[in-house]
């Protein structure tokens, strides 16, 4: 753990915490009693026929006698598990089990994490498509890009669910969220911000079409990844970057970030370097939100930049701009979780 961070812990503590008791994180307990043989019986054979009966004639009824409204399927082919990269589904489990536990504890919502091994987008699609009758919405979860964007967007065209990809809705909607924040606090109107976004992945990608939605001028947006800035005309980006792509001369993310108002980072830990913001506006905003380590720590942006607002994405400050202070996408599930699809509203 960081130095800076206000809750401390070793890795040895942290394997202890995963390990003693029963392993994990989650387990399954009955909402009804079964105590008696009479409990027993009502709860299975024989009198499950009645409502197996009732739903067969009326599917909506699902929602009535069974916990698919308040059930959600968290999940993950581990192909980018936080910041750390393709590990594969099994190394996801430990994830996706938290996220089961934030949708219980942040938004009283069941949800059961699973773990799918396969890096192939229409496996995975067929594979959650069929899970529609078990579920009332679907989380999916790190899940490398681009071949989110085709999984989430064929699977909310199939599903009769809502359809979540935490990585891009969740991120994004706190993002906003924290945007509208920090852009009243500094007296700063969207129409005429410059926002820098470090990073071209599915949370960027989802944070950009947000705040445009908000009122952000297409232009007034410079993405960042590994090459540079994505400017119009670059040939080595996909469909969904190449959306966001800006007719600039600048090509790195110092000359972009000359006069910029706010830094976005959903990238990699440590990517930002101090000094890069001293050319940035006045009271510059600055969201470091790389998981599970911030693109630059808040103790370094505020030594080179004490008028910026600074909030990291999760664990080492008591300003966090995602995860804890929402449970990202929770509340919203659970109040779509009877609806046909999720939306930008």
């Amino acid at each position: 753990m960081s130095e800076e961070s206000n809750v401390q812990f070793s890795e040895r503590e942290a394997l202890l915490f995963h390990s003693e008791g029963r392993p994990g994180k989650i387990e399954i307990i009955a909402s009804k009693p079964m105590a008696t043989q009479r409990d027993l019986a009502l709860a299975y054979s024989p009198g499950v026929a009645v409502p197996v009966l009732a739903i067969a004639a009326d599917p909506s009824l699902a929602y009535d006698y069974t916990a698919k409204g308040n059930l959600v399927a968290v999940i993950s082919n581990g192909t980018a598990i936080l910041g750390l990269g393709n590990l594969g589904a099994l190394a996801s489990k430990p994830v996706m089990e938290g996220k089961a536990v934030l949708f219980k504890r942040f938004a009283d919502v069941d949800a059961i994490d699973i773990e799918l091994k396969t890096e192939d987008p229409d496996r995975l699609i067929d594979a959650i498509e069929l899970m529609e009758p078990s579920f009332g919405g679907i989380n999916l979860e790190d899940i490398k890009s681009p071949e989110c964007f085709i999984i989430e967007q064929s699977l909310r065209a199939k599903m009769n669910i809502p359809v979540f990809h935490d990585d891009q809705h969740g991120t994004a909607i706190i993002c906003a969220a924290g945007l509208i924040n920090a852009l009243f606090l500094t007296g700063r109107d969207i129409k005429t911000t410059r926002v820098v976004m470090n990073g071209a992945g599915a949370a960027a990608i989802a944070c950009a079409e947000l705040i445009k939605t908000m009122g952000l001028p297409s232009d007034h947006l410079t993405m960042i990844d590994l090459g540079g800035v994505i400017y119009q005309g670059r040939e080595d980006i996909n469909q969904w970057q190449s959306a966001h792509a800006v007719n600039t001369t600048k090509r790195t993310r110092a000359e972009a970030l000359d006069g910029a108002d706010v830094f976005i980072g959903v990238s990699a830990a440590g990517a930002l370097p101090a000094h890069e913001l001293m050319k940035m506006a006045p009271k510059p905003i600055i969201f470091a939100m790389a998981n599970p380590d911030p693109e630059i720590t808040p103790p370094e942006a505020k030594a080179a930049r004490p008028d910026a607002i600074i909030a990291p994405g999760v664990r080492i400050s008591p300003i966090r701009s995602t995860m804890f202070c929402a449970s990202r996408s929770s509340s919203a599930v659970r109040s779509t979780c009877e609806r046909r699809r999720s939306t930008t509203r």
